[in-house]
């Protein structure tokens, strides 16, 4: 399969307390490890960062599956809040809970969006079968 973009980023540092780079150098960030997991915080974390690309992605999901369906959304956004957990045996797993909210459209038009958008968003399928993610849609 031709990949139509790859992206190329680079992790140094002492584990999860580093920095990290993208090739083209659009992104360059300090990590460290969050508070609430005993580490110092004050700078990102590779779960920040996955809630940062898979809300983006997912947006962009959404407005695909509003244009799809001719549907007129506004204001949008979504929300990505990703968890992680320790697992029986040793090592950690993540969970999401993503939230879209829009305006424009009813209820059930909002949840058709964001279904679809979960079947096209590739962090959705990337993700799908390997960890819990849950999505709502909120229409305000």
């Amino acid at each position: 399969m031709s990949a139509l973009y790859t992206a190329v980023a680079t992790a140094v540092g002492d584990g999860r307390n580093g920095e990290a780079r993208t090739s083209d150098g659009q992104v360059a960030v300090d990590l460290a490890v969050p508070k609430e997991m005993g580490g110092a915080g004050g700078a990102t974390n590779p779960e920040q960062l996955f809630a940062l690309g898979y809300a983006a992605c997912f947006h962009s999901a959404l407005k695909l599956a509003a244009r799809e369906a001719k549907a007129d959304i506004a204001d949008s956004a979504i929300t990505a809040e990703v968890s992680i957990h320790p697992v029986d045996g040793g090592g950690f797993q993540l969970s999401v809970a993503l939230h879209a909210e829009m305006s424009g459209v009813d209820q059930g038009t909002a949840d058709k969006l964001v279904a679809r958008a979960h079947e096209v968003c590739p962090y959705s399928n990337a993700t799908r079968g390997n960890i819990e993610v849950e999505v709502d849609a909120v229409v305000g």
